[in-house]
């Protein structure tokens, strides 16, 4: 007999393209999908089960269909269909309380998977270089969907104490992004004027909802010889953009905001539709964040396909041409930013001209290849 996989959150688009992608691996017999909305896509041959993981009726699918792996991906950042953010709190917090609680009554359970997300670490401006799974947050995040996860993982963490036996792989994920990425900041990039924090261009990491796809996949299997598929993971592609970067990408201009006034930057964004544009996300777009991937790659033996400029280029090529072409956008950055260091006697910063030279290196390289 094969594995009996459990995937939570089929009715988005991430979830239903891993329910296909398992459904294709040869160690796995049975998949079920659950949620609490039908899918408006295809799950094959998977057996579709409509259930809110808040209730207690996800025990009675885990112990009827004796499933041995479960893939928690119902931990998200925006609403699905007309829900809210108390809604998407109560399934990330409340649905994932309840699921661990089930899983540890079911003794046929012996692998868990859930999707966390490097927003845990928070935004602050004395953050380390580079985070490390160990590295302690120089501040909790205090709200939206960062806190989320934060508590998520305390859950996971206490489960884990309490069923030793079942081998718990928590993957911290950068920004998803693609042509199909459904995540607030995939709402931010898709806005036609990108609000920024006057004075901070930070530092982002992407990672490819291909790339997302494929290490769900291998942390759910027995781990292969010299790996292991237990534990905490960054997951995210090499390398890193500015935000500066991403705006010329995708020929949006920006409108730099001073920091006393971030509050109205999120409250203006919700009021248009970007749900969960919470203060973790305004200081993300100030201090930004960078983690350290060596342990996915050595230790889960994981390699991303896409680093984060070509996770990048892909998202914006589904976008469409913004409300200015890139090289026009990038030309104008340019010459406002050298006017104002020769009005203002700005000394150099290393990290911006870094940014710069890499944006030079990308339009000429456009440049050949038209």
């Amino acid at each position: 007999m094969g594995k009996v996989v459990l995937v939570t959150g089929v009715a988005r688009q991430l979830g239903g393209r891993l329910v296909r992608r398992v459904l294709r691996d040869p160690e796995v017999d049975r998949v079920i999908a659950v949620d609490a909305v039908e899918p408006a896509h295809r799950l094959d041959g998977a057996r579709f089960i409509r259930v809110d993981i808040r209730s207690p009726a996800i025990g009675r699918v885990l112990a009827e269909h004796a499933v041995d792996t479960v893939v928690h991906l119902d931990v998200t950042g925006t609403p699905l269909g007309t829900g809210g953010r108390t809604a998407v709190k109560e399934t990330n917090v409340i649905g994932t309380m309840q699921l661990l609680g089930a899983c540890q009554k079911t003794p046929t359970v012996r692998r868990l998977v859930v999707k966390s997300s490097t927003s845990v670490y928070g935004s602050a401006p004395r953050d380390p270089a580079v985070f490390l799974e160990t590295t302690p947050p120089k501040s909790l995040p205090s709200g939206g969907f960062a806190k989320d996860a934060v508590e998520v993982e305390g859950y996971v963490r206490g489960f884990a104490r309490r069923r030793p036996d079942v081998a718990v792989c928590v993957l911290r994920f950068a920004n998803i992004l693609g042509p199909c990425a459904d995540s607030p900041l995939a709402e931010y990039f898709s806005l036609p004027v990108l609000p920024t924090v006057f004075g901070y261009d930070p530092r982002l990491q992407f990672v490819h909802e291909d790339d997302v796809v494929d290490v769900l996949r291998i942390a759910l299997h027995e781990p292969r010889p010299g790996t292991l598929n237990s534990g905490t993971f960054n997951v995210a592609g090499d390398g890193v953009l500015l935000l500066s970067q991403c705006s010329r990408r995708l020929g949006r201009p920006t409108v730099p905001v001073l920091l006393p006034a971030v509050t109205w930057i999120g409250t203006a964004l919700r009021t248009v539709g970007v749900t969960d544009f919470s203060p973790e996300q305004i200081r993300l777009l100030t201090h930004g964040r960078v983690v350290s991937t060596a342990r996915m790659r050595e230790t889960l033996g994981c390699e991303p396909k896409f680093t984060t400029a070509e996770t990048f280029a892909d998202f914006a090529r589904a976008q469409g041409p913004g409300l200015l072409p890139p090289h026009s956008m990038a030309r104008a950055v340019d010459r406002v930013g050298e006017r104002v260091r020769a009005l203002g006697g700005a000394g150099r910063d290393p990290e911006r001209e870094d940014g710069r030279a890499a944006d030079a290196a990308a339009r000429s390289d456009a440049g050949q290849g038209a």
